[in-house]
């Protein structure tokens, strides 16, 4: 049992974060018994962050699931607004998914719902006159990639023939989509598969796949950690990647004697991988 000094504590803490006049009333709030003690400890240690998984599944189903992402906006309003990081920085927010999916049902209502508009949601969306606006205030801005390196005109694209206009527009300019890849074989890419391993966890480990994409006609070079999500590699020659949306990250591969060595540059951090 807690002494009268620790619930003295437990109460001077409790005041920075309750309004000292439900205290000085002997108003109990809600979670609290008499004494001002939580009573739905555990607290997670994110707090007050939003729980990381309900995050990320709120990127996740707002590509395709809107019944779902109404069921979570209507829980916690906030995550309208949700942005994760699918690995390297390759940032996403919920709009931001759907609005490279060409979804204007769910762009719309996290709009509505508090989401922040982006220059990605309006070409998506068709509204020429923001995709102008911004390029004016800020030449060169269609040439910024969005989310996993999907470019300003693609996701016009997205938009069907709601954003034909503005497809048509960022066209015009020349410089609004993806750069092309350098080439690099099949038989290329196949010298650089297997698993790397960059100490004795089972979760350091990295696996270089290709991927076959349902719906699509072409295999996806593929870097993933143990207990990852995947990020597509794309190739700038001689070997050296960058993984989708984080074009400043470099992965390189060399030959190492009668080993295939990986070298991953993300600012400070150096990694280097053996395969097995």
């Amino acid at each position: 049992m807690s002494s009268d000094f620790e619930r003295r504590d437990l109460l001077k803490f409790a005041s920075a974060a309750i309004p000292l006049s439900a205290l000085k009333l002997g108003l109990r709030m809600p979670g609290l018994d008499a004494d001002g003690v939580n009573l739905h400890l555990p607290i997670a240690d994110s707090f007050p962050g939003q729980p990381p998984e309900i995050v990320r599944e709120m990127v996740t189903v707002a590509h395709f699931d809107l019944k779902r992402v109404k069921e979570l906006v209507e829980s916690r309003p906030s995550l309208a607004k949700a942005s994760w990081d699918w690995g390297f920085g390759d940032w996403e927010s919920a709009l931001g998914a759907a609005s490279h999916m060409g979804n204007r049902p769910m762009a719309e209502y996290l709009i509505s719902k508090g989401a922040r508009p982006s220059i990605f949601s309006a070409a998506m969306l068709g509204q020429l006159d923001v995709v102008r606006a911004f390029i004016t205030a800020q030449p060169g801005v269609q040439r910024i990639r969005g989310p996993h390196s999907i470019s300003l005109l693609a996701h016009a694209k997205s938009g069907g023939a709601g954003a034909r206009n503005v497809y048509d527009f960022l066209q015009s300019l020349g410089d609004a989509d993806a750069d092309p890849e350098a080439p690099i074989s099949d038989e290329e890419k196949t010298k650089l598969l297997g698993s790397y391993s960059f100490g004795i966890g089972v979760t350091q480990q990295i696996d270089v796949t290709m991927q076959h994409l349902q719906g699509m006609k072409i295999d996806q070079f593929t870097w993933t950690r143990k207990g990852t999500m995947g990020r597509p590699l794309y190739h700038l020659g001689k070997r050296e990647f960058y993984p989708a949306g984080a074009p400043e990250v470099r992965i390189k591969f060399a030959e190492d004697g009668n080993a295939m060595v990986m070298t991953v540059n993300d600012g400070e951090m150096t990694m280097t991988a053996r395969r097995a």
